[in-house]
């Protein structure tokens, strides 16, 4: 803990003058997401607290809010800790990726459209697997389906999307081969990008969902497998 800890230290100046329970829940959120606390982790309120010079009542009120997102979990006598999700957790997560990202790309209108966003997120994944950062393709891929989400305009739908996408990294953190994980959807990303600059609306959308279904059924024979094996 001492090694994640400092780390965290080097946060403290994000809060600025102005700590609140939200920009500290924002540091949290992200450090969940990249896996500096892993899902189980114990989160001292000491230690967080002091690393980030904000109050226990501060401290306190972001894990209530990142509870909430279902990022965090709170045990009774024995503290809060970072949610390990069930397989039927990351089932209802996919099922809600699929109603929304689907619903985006069925409501694009008519072409062209603003696709800037997702081109800089095929070219950083393929970068990333040339260099054999596995993990950092697995960022890239989620930034690609934010970047997606985003082409509704709609900021409630963002805000939605980025929890739903939050609480999909837990279940990316456990996975022991991110590289045989990811791979196949790299290209997969990149033919969904290109139908969407030809126009061609309704085939994106036939191809994203069979996408996220055979995502789902990777994610949960290899997820389900590290689950049960887990002590």
């Amino acid at each position: 803990m001492a090694a994640e800890l400092t780390g965290l230290a080097d946060d403290r100046a994000l809060l600025g003058r102005t700590s609140t329970a939200e920009r500290v829940s924002d540091i949290l959120r992200s450090r969940i997401a990249e896996g500096f606390f892993p899902p189980g982790t114990r989160l001292s309120e000491d230690g967080i607290g002091g690393a980030l010079g904000v109050s226990r009542n501060t401290l306190r009120e972001a894990f209530r809010l990142l509870t909430h997102e279902r990022l965090l979990v709170h045990e009774l006598n024995r503290g809060v800790f970072v949610r390990v999700l069930t397989v039927q957790d990351v089932e209802d997560i996919y099922r809600t990726r699929r109603i929304v990202e689907c619903a985006v790309v069925r409501g694009l209108g008519e072409p062209p459209y603003a696709l800037d966003g997702l081109v800089e997120a095929v070219a950083d994944g393929q970068r990333l697997a040339r260099e054999g950062d596995w993990k950092g393709v697995s960022t890239a891929n989620i930034h690609f389906h934010r970047e997606l989400v985003a082409l509704a305009g709609s900021d409630r739908t963002d805000e939605l999307m980025r929890s739903v996408f939050a609480e999909l990294r837990l279940a990316f953190h456990v996975v022991d081969n991110p590289r045989k994980l990811y791979e196949p959807y790299l290209a997969r990303n990149q033919l969904i990008l290109r139908t969407l600059q030809r126009g061609e609306r309704d085939r994106a959308e036939e191809m994203l969902a069979e996408y996220l279904d055979d995502s789902l059924q990777g994610l949960v024979e290899v997820y389900g497998r590290r689950v049960a094996d887990a002590p």
